[in-house]
C-alpha cells in the first residue's frame, strides 16, 4: 500500500510542491518535533505546530461551530502574522495550521503565506473560494496544502452547513485544487448525522478525485449554538477509529486521525504542548474550543516577551497541560468540563469570544466520553 500512495504522490502532484512538502513539512517538521522533545526533556513547552485563526468571519453557518462567524470581522493583520511566524521560526517551528472562520477570506491570505517560503501551511477551508485562478497562485506559493472540509452528501451538506448547494460549491473547490496538482487534503467533522456515510465508497471516490490524504475528526459540542444532539456515542466513536485503521491498510490515501498516537492510544495535542491555538485577535488559546487566555502575541507595555518566552513562561497553559495529562488521555473538555472551569477561574483566564458566554457554556457542558477508551485501543 505504501508504494501505491508513493506512485500516486509522484504521479498525481507537483513535483515541485511534493519537494516542499518533504522538505518544509518532512525534514524540517521532523527537526522541529526533535527539538520540541528535548525541550521536554528540560520542562519547556513551545508547541512545534500551531495553528492560527486569521479571520472569525465565514460564508457558511455550520451547526455547532465554535467560531463567532457572525460577529463584526477580525483579521490577524498582516505585520502581526509575520511577526508571529519570525518568532515561531526562531523557535525551530516550520509548520503553522492556517484556520478561522474561512481563511480565504482574509485579503491578504496569499500574500502573507508567500513572504515565508521556507515554512508550510495547511489551510483549512470550505473550499468555495477556490477557484482555478486562486488554486493557481497556491501552486505558484508551492508551500500550502488545502484541507478542505466536506461534511456529508448533498442534503447533509446544506443541513450542516446552513447554506443551499454547499457540497456542488465546495467540490469545485477541490476539483480546481486537485487539477493544479496541489497536495489536496479533504476532511470530516463526524457527527450524527454523516456517521452513517462514512464508507468505503466515499474514499474511493475521494482517491479518484484525487484528493491524496484525508482528515476524520469528531464533533465536540462548543460555541456559541453548541448542538449536543449531533455527538457521536462512544459506540461510533470507536466504529469511526476502526474504519480509519481498516481503510488505512486497504487505500492508496493517507488517513489522518490527529487524536492518536503511533500505539492507537488516546492523545490530545494540546495536553501533549504539540500544538496551541492563536485566535484572529492574537490571543492565545490552548486549543481552538478552549477559548479563553491569559498572553497575547501582541507586544504591550506590560508584555513585551517575545512569542516563545509568553508560550515557556505561561502559567495557564502549562497548568492546562498538566490538568489534562493527569486526568485523561483524550478531550478534557468532553470528560471533566468541570476542571477546566475550575483551572480558568483559577487563573482569572479571559474569555476570549465575542459573544462572551464561554464560561457559562462550559458550566452547562454535559459530561460524555471522548477517545479515552483504555483497553479498547485500536492500531
Amino acid at each position: 500500500m505504501l508504494l501505491k500512495m508513493a506512485k500516486r504522490l509522484l504521479r498525481e502532484s507537483d513535483k515541485r510542491l511534493l519537494w516542499k512538502l518533504a522538505w518544509n513539512m518532512g525534514w524540517k517538521g521532523m527537526l522541529s518535533v526533535e527539538r520540541h522533545k528535548r525541550r521536554l526533556k528540560r520542562g519547556a513547552y513551545f508547541p512545534p505546530f500551531l495553528y492560527v485563526s486569521i479571520i472569525n468571519s465565514c460564508n457558511l453557518r455550520c451547526q455547532g461551530c465554535w467560531v463567532d462567524v457572525a460577529a463584526k470581522q477580525e483579521i490577524l493583520k498582516p505585520a502581526a502574522f509575520h511577526k508571529l511566524v519570525r518568532e515561531a521560526k526562531a523557535m525551530g517551528n516550520v509548520f503553522f495550521g492556517i484556520v478561522g472562520g474561512e481563511p480565504f477570506m482574509h485579503p491578504h491570505l496569499v500574500d502573507m503565506l508567500g513572504e515565508h517560503p521556507d515554512c508550510y501551511f495547511q489551510i483549512f477551508t470550505n473550499g468555495q473560494f477556490i477557484t482555478d485562478a486562486k488554486a493557481k497562485e497556491l501552486r505558484k506559493l508551492g508551500n500550502v496544502t488545502p484541507l478542505i472540509s466536506v461534511e456529508g452528501n448533498e442534503i447533509v451538506s446544506d443541513e450542516r452547513r446552513g447554506r443551499k448547494n454547499v457540497l456542488s460549491k465546495t467540490l469545485e473547490g477541490v476539483q480546481n485544487s486537485v487539477n493544479n496538482k496541489l497536495f489536496t487534503g479533504v476532511c470530516t467533522s463526524l457527527c450524527q448525522t454523516n456517521i452513517d456515510l462514512l464508507s468505503e465508497t466515499w474514499i474511493d471516490r475521494l482517491i479518484e478525485m484525487g484528493v491524496l490524504y484525508t482528515w476524520f475528526h469528531v464533533y465536540r459540542p462548543m460555541g456559541p449554538a453548541a448542538n449536543p444532539q449531533l455527538c457521536l456515542t462512544p459506540e461510533q466513536q470507536l466504529r469511526a477509529r476502526k474504519f480509519v485503521v481498516e481503510m488505512r491498510a486497504k487505500k492508496p490515501i493517507i488517513i489522518v486521525d490527529a487524536y492518536y498516537d503511533g500505539e492507537g492510544r488516546a492523545l490530545c495535542p494540546a495536553a501533549t504542548g504539540i500544538s496551541h491555538h492563536i485566535n484572529p485577535w492574537g490571543d492565545i488559546e490552548p486549543c481552538p474550543i478552549v477559548q479563553f487566555t491569559r498572553e497575547s502575541i501582541h507586544a504591550s507595555e506590560a508584555d513585551n516577551r517575545s512569542l516563545g518566552e509568553k508560550f515557556l513562561q505561561s502559567e495557564f497553559l502549562r497548568d492546562f497541560r498538566e490538568l489534562s495529562q493527569s486526568t485523561t488521555r483524550g478531550c478534557i473538555v468532553l470528560e471533566r468540563p468541570d476542571l477546566l472551569k475550575q483551572l480558568v477561574e483559577k487563573h482569572g483566564a479571559r474569555d476570549a469570544t465575542v459573544r462572551g458566554t464561554a464560561l457559562q457554556e462550559l458550566e452547562a457542558m454535559a459530561v460524555r466520553r471522548s477517545q479515552y477508551r483504555p483497553g479498547q485501543e485500536v492500531s
